[in-house]
């Protein structure tokens, strides 16, 4: 996918520049237990590293970087700066073609490994038992490491069952510290656990303010399988950033609709992965801890769900 604009021909940046400065405050408030998915996992240790626990134990964080677009010299200067500021989760894939600049921020930033938590993905022409080890080998060698955090399998295809017992035994292994999917439906998740031994830790979807995926969110929940969210802006799409009732909310408290939407999607609980290449959005958008939600604003976010996708071409 190709980063768009908002349709209403304003984008971030713009609605930056119009928008007030951000407060910084050192408080840091807890989740709202009545509406979030997995408000009893979460550790508030430090800001910018919330965590939630997976069903296999492992902690990873609830706000990371992702990198779909992120390549080159920017991207690897975007990956330390994420790291300098506090980011510990960095999400990438093959299809991306960004494992490798990934490995050289982590260079670049000369953190520990053993303080991050990678995720990587196997693509729909990798998929198969061989192919999957094949694939994760080639990961792991593009970023460096010799284990990745979270694999996930990227799209479900024909042969889910087969790269996923690849992706088990790569697990017991210890070279995958916990395994998951992306862009499962409820069929299809049901059927790869009831074909598993290990159940998938996260599945990683499409979930925003215009599209909250309320059964997925509830599904999920009793399968005790994380939910994670790959774009958790619509990439601007329908005017998000100029959204009235997002930049009200934002008004109230003194933060940018970027903000809003990443503490929404933090106070249900739910993984967020946003991009930017932009220093000054990877401040902004790790700068959530510091205020709530109230009901009346999740009430109104609540409002916004069209319930449907923001991403046909993905479908």
């Amino acid at each position: 996918m190709k980063k768009n604009e908002p349709s209403n021909g304003m984008n971030r940046r713009q609605f930056l520049q119009m928008s007030t400065g951000c407060a910084v405050s050192a408080m840091v408030l807890g989740l709202d237990s009545s509406s979030s998915f997995a408000a009893s996992n979460i550790n508030d240790s430090k800001k910018g590293r919330k965590h939630v626990i997976l069903n296999n134990g492992l902690r990873m964080p609830l706000l990371g970087l992702g990198t779909m677009t992120i390549k080159g010299e920017i991207g690897t200067r975007c990956v330390a700066d994420a790291i300098t500021l506090g980011y510990r989760l960095l999400d990438t894939a093959t299809i991306y073609n960004s494992e490798t600049t990934v490995a050289a921020g982590i260079k670049e930033s000369g953190i520990k490994r053993e303080e991050l938590f990678i995720t990587s993905k196997l693509w729909r022409a990798d998929m198969g038992y061989e192919q999957t080890k094949k694939a994760f080998q080639t990961s792991i060698d593009n970023l460096g490491t010799d284990y990745l955090d979270l694999y996930l399998i990227h799209r479900p295809t024909a042969k889910n069952n087969d790269s996923w017992k690849a992706m088990e035994e790569l697990y017991h292994q210890g070279k995958i510290k916990a395994i998951g999917v992306s862009n499962f439906d409820a069929t299809q998740l049901a059927d790869l656990i009831a074909n598993s031994t290990v159940k998938p830790a996260i599945n990683q979807i499409e979930t925003h303010a215009f599209f909250q995926e309320n059964k997925a969110f509830e599904y999920l929940k009793q399968s005790g399988v994380q939910m994670q969210a790959w774009s958790p802006f619509a990439e601007g799409r329908k005017g998000l950033f100029t959204n009235p009732t997002l930049a009200s909310i934002g008004k109230k408290y003194n933060k940018t609709v970027a903000q809003v939407c990443l503490r929404w999607h933090y106070q249900r609980g739910i993984i967020s992965i946003p991009r930017s290449s932009q220093k000054a959005h990877l401040s902004e958008n790790i700068d959530i801890f510091n205020f709530k939600l109230d009901d009346a604003d999740m009430g109104a976010i609540a409002s916004l769900d069209l319930n449907t996708t923001q991403f046909p071409e993905w479908r």
